[in-house]
């Protein structure tokens, strides 16, 4: 999971990043071992994880995830979805995409008793105490779902969305759930089910970039007394972006930034193995040192102390006409 978290508060107009308290900034460094791999749906596996020593592991909470790094180099974020009361072992699951960036086929290619290093567990999507919750999952997005539903009991209601079935990861796991795939009910009308929850609810919701975005629309218009808490799975689209250029101090190289596109994906054409992993301003992976010009930043992750020569590629902007990078 690469995770891009929103918090919504009654009567606010704009959503609050996630901050401090639940964030674990660095979680622990783990040497880990694959102990099991499942298949839970369609093109989806179920990796669970052990201590390579047997020792107990961290504990966690629902919505927690793990920073992995994959055998290549690459780090991905990925939702705990197992029991936070076991901590002899840690569950993620994986859609396999083919032709993606997000490394889901060398997860794939994963066997049992392969190693795998691993930071965390981190939280950026906490479980707040509420006296209701509506849960609204779209397929993977079951994974940080999956432990809340479990938390809050009889509070809670899951409503599920996919494709079909077949495609629906831990239906086995879930036998109150509401289960709507396309094939049997049809598109859901999302304003329609985030209006079905209680006053006061929490309302969580994970999935693809559509769900989360008609669920921020409507949420307040019918339960101004509730809060929205939402995850992605990917990059949020850039708002408010005017072009500007960055020039690469290493080799002296300027690219062009488009008003609708990253720095980062700006950078990529020059440099098209630049390290980053969430694309989210959350994980700080692609941390760029800052020679030159002023800096729109559009994150909560960077110090203070780092503002003024750094800046995270992936999600913030020249504040002028053009940058100086240490690329």
């Amino acid at each position: 999971m690469d995770a891009y978290k929103q918090i919504f508060v009654a009567g606010s107009a704009a959503p609050l990043l996630s901050q401090p308290d639940p964030l674990r900034r660095k979680g622990f460094d783990l040497n880990l071992v694959v102990d099991r791999i499942t298949a839970e749906a369609v093109d989806v596996l179920s990796f669970t994880l052990r201590a390579a020593d047997g020792a107990a592991l961290p504990a966690w909470r629902p919505g927690a995830h793990l920073d992995v790094f994959l055998p290549s180099g690459t780090q991905r974020q990925y939702s705990l979805c197992g029991d936070p009361n076991d901590v002899s072992g840690y569950r993620i699951a994986v859609r396999r995409i083919a032709n993606g960036q997000g490394g889901s086929v060398e997860m794939h290619r994963l066997r049992a008793g392969d190693a795998l290093r691993v930071r965390g567990p981190r939280n950026a999507f906490t479980f707040v105490d509420a006296p209701s919750y509506l849960f609204l999952a779209g397929g993977i997005g079951i994974t940080p779902i999956l432990p809340m539903v479990k938390a809050a009991g009889p509070r809670g209601h899951l409503i599920y969305l996919g494709r079909s079935r077949a495609t629906m990861p831990f239906l086995n796991e879930l036998p109150g759930a509401e289960i709507r795939a396309d094939d049997e009910t049809g598109i859901p009308d999302i304003a329609d089910l985030i209006a079905r929850a209680e006053p006061g609810a929490a309302v969580y919701v994970c999935g693809p970039p559509p769900v989360a975005a008609a669920a921020e629309r409507t949420m307040f218009a019918g339960n101004p007394t509730g809060s929205l808490h939402t995850e992605r799975f990917s990059a949020p689209p850039v708002t408010d972006g005017r072009e500007f250029r960055i020039r690469l101090a290493r080799t002296g190289q300027t690219v062009r930034v488009g008003a609708g596109e990253t720095a980062l994906t700006a950078i990529q054409r020059a440099i098209p193995d630049v390290v980053y992993s969430c694309r989210q301003g959350f994980c700080g992976t692609c941390k760029t040192r800052v020679l030159g010009g002023a800096v729109d930043h559009r994150d909560r992750t960077l110090p203070a102390a780092e503002r003024d020569d750094h800046m995270l590629t992936c999600v913030s902007r020249a504040a002028d006409d053009a940058l100086v990078l240490d690329l």
